[in-house]
């Protein structure tokens, strides 16, 4: 049969991501937070360790692999507590947000009218052994009424806040992190491009050709080499397996390949997660949930580093 034996070789440097820039840091800014009726967080920021995998029994009840053990690759993200700075208040104006009140500020005085309420929060990179000292600064949401967010952002301020405070096993999260850089890069390895032939003229690890001849334009739909990588991503819906406070159970021996020994809690999420080890990822309540939290029974967790 004709076409049969035809590789599928989708393209790659996908056009919904237009322009592809470069991130400004290495942790994105949310611009959108999920809208919660309970009054707690709804992020944190944590450390991407390496990958392993774990053994789980499928307990889903429309699975095909129902009552088996299933393998499942799972990321780990050490989440060193993080200290709560201040709380800001922001109010809508047809141009955007507004800040009307810093609680770290003494020039401004609290509103009596306000929209939302995030915290500031930063970081605590000394207790790991990622060679970092400088910590990050976040501002995460709060969810509930502005009552009982203000009274949340109020009691937190000078305290440490957990990774058990804000996520529960088995839920659905969302994971914001810059990619790997990869740097310039030409058009087979950034759009998948196939390799001419050796007796092509020019060039064999490029474009046949940029356009037509009339009208004189180039497209931006046609590949060509630049920079690639480096760019601010959102995975949604991504299983939260477990948050353990024992490292010991967790650690490899001799550590994680680049990475080196976990000493805080940590999570387990299913399948990757954009960017390099030791790079900051931001976990936040999921804005679009499709399914059910689901609590996997876990039989067996890997101590081989994989990366």
């Amino acid at each position: 049969m004709a076409g049969a034996n035809r590789i599928h070789w989708p393209r790659r440097g996908s056009l919904q991501f237009w322009p592809r820039v470069r991130a400004r840091a290495q942790h994105p800014k949310i611009k959108n937070w999920a809208k919660v009726d309970a009054s707690k967080l709804l992020g944190f920021i944590g450390f991407k360790a390496g990958m392993t995998h774990i053994i789980f029994r499928d307990n889903a009840s429309t699975s095909v692999t129902k009552g088996m053990e299933v393998s499942m690759p799972v990321t780990v993200i050490e989440c060193p507590p993080l200290f709560a700075h201040s709380y800001r208040l922001y109010k809508n104006t047809p141009y955007g947000s507004k800040l009307v009140y810093d609680s770290s500020s003494k020039k401004l005085k609290m509103p009596d009218n306000f929209d939302y309420v995030h915290l500031l929060a930063k970081t605590n990179p000394k207790s790991t052994l990622i060679g970092k000292k400088k910590p990050n600064l976040l501002e995460i949401a709060i969810g509930g009424k502005k009552e009982e967010q203000i009274k949340k952002a109020q009691s937190s301020v000078g305290k440490e806040i957990k990774i058990s405070d804000v996520f529960k096993d088995g839920q659905f999260i969302d994971v914001h992190a810059v990619s790997k850089g990869k740097g310039f890069q030409g058009t087979v390895k950034r759009f998948g491009v196939k390799i001419r032939q050796h007796k092509s003229e020019k060039t064999k690890r490029g474009i046949g050709t940029l356009g037509p001849w009339r009208p004189r334009h180039v497209s931006w739909r046609v590949p060509q080499s630049g920079k690639m990588g480096y760019h601010a991503r959102t995975e949604h819906n991504k299983l939260l397996v477990k948050i353990n406070s024992k490292p010991n159970e967790i650690n490899p021996k001799g550590g994680f390949v680049r990475y080196g020994l976990v000493k805080n809690d940590y999570i387990l999420v299913k399948g990757s997660v954009p960017g390099p080890v030791k790079r900051e990822v931001i976990l936040t309540d999921p804005t679009r949930q499709i399914r059910k939290d689901i609590v996997p029974e876990i039989t067996y967790i890997s101590l081989e580093s994989k990366q």
